[in-house]
């Protein structure tokens, strides 16, 4: 058993940079290898980064570059189609807001940061397969094969490609596939709405027919987003054979009944900044997270749907965690010891997000008991304590693993 020297990084995306830069923290030399031909520039709507994340993020130093381009968001209303207001989340005393960031924004943000620390990213590089080198009982390392013809080599292979991870089938064949929420995701921004800022606050609305959640910042531009019921999964490319003119009806539509400004919203939304995910995922539990000299980190490992807002919170902890593992222990004991720290903790996140999505998809009979139950039940939960355990993670650096 030796101490990893080298890994590859499969995926350039928010893990990837973020374990590439812990790494190399740790002393380890990373290359990121990615499958765009360039950089993802306008990939992904708006997301919220977690205190807990900028936590993470702050380990390796990377928390001021995350700030730069995330607008704080310190506190969630949640409104039901009437306009009642059900409840207001703050975040837990003496914790910094959450940062509602664009994707595109935090990719750049994070892509410059690896670069400037002299992080290399191999693009065009379409992982196809990887084997194990040295004996079959004790690998010494790992190939990786890519789709151009190349082939690279390091002590370990690192999987941070997604939720529909190339790693993560290699790993396992068996692994499960994305399983569909129901909902498909939208957002957005508007222009002169004529509504008032609603300072830190994301205000939420449980509508008769979808979900919305927006807020609005001091120079008038509005954050928005969208999440709309729908019977059969849609991928990324369908949804998107659909042109933002035809989705932004379909969305008024959908909350033409709503008493909340969604329609003021929507029809000042501006086409070219509307974005369609298609359709919400999430795994519920990957089994395997790692063999011999791979292993998973992010969503390939822990997909959560977007509607726990730790998507890229719980991606930076978990490279961070890698990273130190990796540091301390042979990779035969760094894997497990990283699992152990991780595996409860997300797989809690991604149930208590599909329990939100459950609500968000109900249908016309599920939809009335769930707005007679919803007002009780967050005069219960709206209580900053009932969200510590997600906010409040730490990781202590300095402290070595042990096996």
């Amino acid at each position: 058993m030796t101490k990893v020297r080298t890994a590859l990084v499969v995926g350039g995306g928010i893990a990837g940079p973020v374990a590439a830069m812990a790494l190399r923290q740790a002393g380890i030399e990373a290359r990121v290898y990615e499958a765009y031909d360039s950089t993802a520039d306008g990939v992904g709507g708006g997301l919220s980064i977690a205190p807990n994340g900028l936590r993470a993020l702050s380990v390796i130093g990377a928390d001021d570059a995350v700030r730069a381009v995330g607008l704080p968001m310190d506190s969630i209303v949640i409104h039901s189609w009437t306009g009642k207001r059900l409840a207001a989340f703050g975040g837990p005393s003496g914790m910094e807001p959450q940062r509602f960031v664009m994707r595109p924004d935090l990719y750049r943000a994070l892509y410059a940061e690896a670069a400037g620390r002299g992080i290399e990213v191999a693009h065009g590089k379409r992982l196809v397969s990887a084997e194990h080198l040295g004996p079959q009982h004790a690998p010494t390392g790992v190939r990786a094969h890519f789709a151009d013809g190349t082939a690279a080599e390091a002590d370990v292979l690192i999987g941070a490609d997604g939720i529909r991870s190339t790693v993560r089938a290699i790993i396992d064949p068996a692994a499960p596939q994305p399983r569909y929420t129901g909902l498909l995701g939208f957002g957005g921004w508007s222009d002169h709405t004529g509504l008032a800022s609603t300072g830190d606050a994301m205000y939420m609305m449980f509508g008769k027919r979808a979900f919305f959640g927006y807020q609005v910042f001091p120079d008038g531009r509005c954050g928005w987003f969208a999440n709309l019921p729908h019977p059969t999964p849609m991928s990324w490319s369908e949804a998107n054979r659909t042109s933002p003119e035809e989705w932004l009806r379909v969305l008024r539509a959908a909350f033409a009944d709503d008493r909340m400004p969604v329609l003021d919203i929507l029809r000042k939304s501006d086409p070219a900044e509307f974005v369609s995910i298609g359709g919400m995922e999430d795994i519920p539990r990957v089994p395997t997270w790692h063999r011999g000299r791979m292993v998973l980190v992010g969503d390939a490992a822990h997909a959560t749907s977007p509607s726990s807002g730790q998507g890229a919170s719980l991606a930076a902890e978990s490279a961070v965690q890698l990273a130190r593992c990796l540091r301390d222990l042979p990779a035969e004991q760094a894997f497990p010891a990283y699992e152990r720290l991780r595996r409860e903790r997300v797989e809690r996140i991604i149930a208590a997000a599909a329990r939100t999505n459950s609500d968000k998809a109900a249908g016309p009979v599920a939809r009335v008991l769930r707005d007679l139950i919803l007002p009780t039940a967050m005069k219960l939960l709206a209580k900053p304590e009932k969200m510590a355990w997600q906010f409040d993670y730490r990781i202590d650096w300095d402290t070595p693993v042990t096996a």
